[in-house]
């Protein structure tokens, strides 16, 4: 599957997910109860309403307090630290709590960066309040609901003014939110406000998405999400369209774009480069990271290291590697790649990864972390195989429920 995101009126947290679950509807009662798992108090609401402005219908996202003064305007300052233990301590999926760590860790290190202090240390003043934990959760989940797919976003309208902040009036976009949407197209429509907030950026930056290319494939959906504020001459939306095929089924170009990063190590031990290499390979922005052993210089046994992930997300990348790992110095470059058609689906409480094959036919693949427990010997062979055989079948009915 492809996302492709059309920023007309910006991009904010609750604009994300409304937009998603328009196309996807089926998804809302998961994402109500993932903020609700986040610890969502018992007085706050979470609305996800049909709407329609502008001569346009959707839905839009409303996440408030229903008593004692709990607005938008009232705020609960709170630490990435905080939030992180409180994700951490919640009742979400494992995947889901990566994800939504995954989307505020990139907000801290960006506001760190401006305010000159530790991301653990960093005040979340416009984002830590309920309704913003709430729509991170809910994005983070419908994304994992999602499977893998790939993400494309037009450019992106920055506005123009100043935003009230607790740092002062300050010009749009605000510092942090600069530094999360560098490297993405912008565009000046000549309408001014905050077009992107914070936590719209800080999931733009996590998906790492690709500028729109024209083969993705059969548009099976769409959905409309609206924000919260109206702007002159234009409908503040956000534009989910999905599409769903293979390369067989396209134009024969590249369905996506990935990043490859590569760098040699010979000064650092196996046992601290295996640590480095694995806290890469959790980074919600990385794809996969391989290593093989080479000669290098003066016939030196070195580590050849090969990282992958989306084009958006190179800087923040390259800055993980030399954090990671010993390495001075290294080289990227952006490649053309083909994706197949895949979906998630779960059959006995494992997920199972479907893949759908150019000449026809499907492949099915048992999620290993689910398996582990009963991973070894001929017993979990056989599980693996009856847990693949038991998803593929379940994407066969689905598929022909849907014809």
């Amino acid at each position: 599957m492809h996302v492709h995101l059309d920023a007309i009126g910006g991009i904010a947290g609750d604009m994300f997910l409304a937009a998603m679950l328009d196309a996807r509807p089926d998804l809302a009662d998961g994402a109500l109860a993932a903020m609700r798992a986040a610890g969502l108090p018992d007085d706050w609401t979470v609305e996800i309403d049909a709407h329609r402005a502008n001569g346009l219908t959707g839905r839009r996202v409303r996440v408030a307090g229903t008593h004692r003064g709990h607005t938008r305007a009232h705020r609960h300052p709170r630490t990435f630290r905080d939030i992180r233990a409180l994700i951490a301590e919640s009742g979400l999926g494992e995947r889901v709590k990566r994800r939504a760590t995954a989307i505020f860790r990139l907000l801290a290190e960006a506001e760190a960066a401006v305010h000159g202090v530790k991301p653990d240390d960093v005040h979340f003043h416009e984002v830590a309040d309920w309704d913003s934990v709430a729509d991170i959760v809910g994005a983070a989940f419908v994304i994992e609901a999602l499977g893998n797919p790939t993400w494309s976003v037009s450019a992106l309208p920055l506005g123009g003014g100043r935003v009230k902040t607790a740092h002062g009036i300050l010009p749009v976009p605000a510092p942090a939110t600069a530094r999360l949407v560098e490297g993405f197209a912008t565009v000046d429509d000549g309408v001014a406000g905050e077009r992107v907030t914070p936590t719209g950026a800080a999931i733009l930056r996590f998906l790492a998405p690709t500028p729109r290319r024209a083969d993705q494939g059969r548009l099976i959906g769409s959905g409309t999400g609206f924000g919260s504020r109206s702007l002159a001459g234009i409908p503040n939306i956000l534009r989910a369209l999905l599409f769903e095929g293979t390369p067989a089924e396209s134009t024969g170009r590249a369905v996506s774009e990935v990043a490859v990063l590569a760098f040699e190590v010979d000064d650092q031990t196996p046992e601290d480069l295996a640590v480095g290499l694995d806290k890469l390979r959790q980074r919600a922005d990385v794809l996969d990271v391989l290593q093989a052993p080479v000669f290098g210089k003066k016939g030196r046994l070195a580590m050849g290291i090969q990282v992958l992930c989306r084009p958006a997300a190179v800087t923040a990348v390259a800055a993980a590697c030399f954090t990671e790992t010993t390495t001075i110095g290294l080289r990227w470059h952006v490649v053309h790649r083909y994706e197949l058609a895949r979906e998630s689906v779960e059959a006995d409480g494992i997920r199972v990864k479907v893949v759908r094959r150019p000449v026809g036919g499907t492949t099915a693949k048992a999620d290993m972390d689910d398996l582990r427990p009963a991973a070894g010997g001929r017993k979990g062979r056989a599980t693996r195989r009856a847990a693949a055989e038991a998803g593929a079948l379940r994407s066969r009915r689905k598929k022909d429920k849907k014809a």
